[in-house]
């Protein structure tokens, strides 16, 4: 470890990425941000600064956690949240320098010079100093760990069914070493409905003690006070939450409200942090002002806005009638800065709803620099799925890659060198999105609404506009 003076300056804080918000669809971008003044922004990295400026980083460990096979448990779990105080970091080596994650809810992208006086990083002159040219590892994994579930949810990506598959716990277990193998930090949990797994509170603790931050989404369908209290190794529990009453109905197209809510009161009276995803839909955003009330009135600490996307039951004509109209998405940013201004539950939007913004000016730069990106999948991103593919996201077709051998160390390594994750990571090279501001940032937008990598998202107002433009002047 350098000896050096181990105070970082907020210019070596390159990204800030915050919360550990479950979500079924993407890393979450924390929407806070674009309503940060230069001063309060500056701020905050100075804070981000000093905070890493006081952690170490660990020695890795010789040998991986032992499981007692007979109880399924870890001997040596990690306590929830342990991270949040601790004077270590777990941190990853990268050629700009490192990710870092200060805690349960702060990853940290650190240049190369503070990486090397906190240790994170070999300095150049040392024979374990070896730049890496291939692609990075993901930040976040989502593994599903079911495909089982009752609710029949009409919009369901993966078509889940009550008599989906359910893999064993020590595949479960077994995934879950490959993923921290890997250098990811979160794994997010979902399924199917992963409550249909007697043992998910177990498998929270597995992830943990591999140093993996674990969340995990569900309906609430089969809590229970015992469940609420065995799923306290979790980060966060993100409750699918459409709106109360029957707004929930018109979205899920069963009457999943009060399953929800009473799940929320259950995590709430265990003490377990949770919070809500919203799909929103043309349906659902009239009252997504009312919903994010109710579900902050619950206990939710933070509220996930998820794209409809056209996946699994949600394909075909259904899809157009329900996703979000124009008028919807010109008046998105400022519906959700209203919100934001009446509630003290965080904001967070998936990587689908980055493009849905760019009605409004946006500072690409500060979008980048506190982690708010559009589509992340194959890259900051993967999805494991329940055959144990890897996929781009959970939503895409999968890649030819299993999870066991994706990440090994050789160029032909399924992450690095696999057509279909390859096509997800390549930017978009046609107009409007070669010209446009955002386009490192929302990165073409949701490749499952353009349906093919590399197109242009066609619900994004530039591409609206710029296709009414050329195509149809009228």
């Amino acid at each position: 470890m350098s000896n050096a003076d181990p105070n970082i300056r907020p210019d070596e804080i390159l990204a800030v990425r915050r919360g550990p918000g479950a979500n079924c669809s993407s890393i979450g971008s924390a929407l806070d941000i674009l309503y940060l003044s230069a001063t309060f922004a500056g701020a905050v990295l100075a804070g981000v600064a000093a905070a890493l400026g006081k952690h170490r980083h660990p020695p890795a460990p010789q040998n991986p956690p032992a499981i007692d096979k007979n109880k399924h448990e870890y001997k040596n779990p990690e306590p929830r949240n342990a991270n949040k105080n601790a004077s270590s970091l777990r941190a990853r080596a990268e050629p700009f320098g490192a990710w870092a994650r200060i805690d349960d809810s702060t990853l940290v992208a650190v240049a190369r010079p503070a990486a090397i006086r906190l240790g994170l990083v070999p300095p150049p002159n040392s024979s374990q100093f070896e730049p890496n040219s291939t692609v990075s590892p993901p930040l976040e994994a989502h593994l599903a760990v079911t495909s089982r579930c009752g609710a029949g949810c009409k919009g369901c990506y993966l078509d889940a069914r009550p008599d989906g598959d359910q893999p064993p716990l020590e595949q479960i277990e077994t995934r879950l070493r490959a993923i921290a193998a890997a250098g990811v930090f979160t794994v997010a949990l979902g399924g199917g409905e992963p409550l249909s797994r007697p043992d998910l509170g177990e498998i929270g603790a597995a992830a943990r003690a591999l140093g993996l931050v674990p969340v995990v989404t569900t309906s609430g369908i089969g809590m229970t006070p015992e469940r609420a209290q065995s799923l306290r190794s979790f980060a966060q529990v993100n409750v699918s939450y459409d709106g109360d009453a029957d707004g929930y109905e018109i979205v899920r197209g069963w009457d999943g409200a009060r399953v929800a809510e009473r799940a929320m009161s259950l995590l709430a009276d265990a003490g377990v942090p949770f919070g809500v995803n919203v799909v929103l839909t043309r349906q659902s955003f009239p009252r997504l002002a009312r919903t994010l009330e109710r579900a902050e009135q619950l206990g939710a600490r933070e509220a996930q806005l998820l794209r409809y996307k056209p996946a699994g039951r949600a394909r075909g004509a259904d899809y157009l009638a329900a996703r979000l109209s124009n008028d919807q998405i010109q008046n998105l940013l400022p519906t959700l800065q209203t919100i934001a201004s009446e509630r003290s539950l965080g904001l967070r939007i998936d990587c689908a709803m980055v493009p849905l913004l760019s009605a409004s000016p946006l500072d690409p730069a500060l979008l980048t620099r506190f982690g708010v990106l559009g589509c992340e999948a194959g890259r900051h991103l993967s999805a494991v799925r329940i055959d144990g593919l890897i996929a781009p996201c959970s939503f895409a077709s999968p890649s030819e890659s299993p999870l066991e051998t994706a990440f090994s160390d050789t160029p032909s390594a399924g992450w690095q060198a696999d057509p279909v994750l390859a096509a997800y990571r390549a930017l978009p090279d046609i107009e409007p999105c070669r010209s446009c501001s955002l386009r490192d940032v929302c990165r073409g937008g949701c490749r499952i609404v353009a349906e093919r990598a590399g197109a242009p998202d066609p619900e994004c107002p530039r591409v609206v506009a710029h296709r009414k433009e050329h195509y149809d002047p009228r």
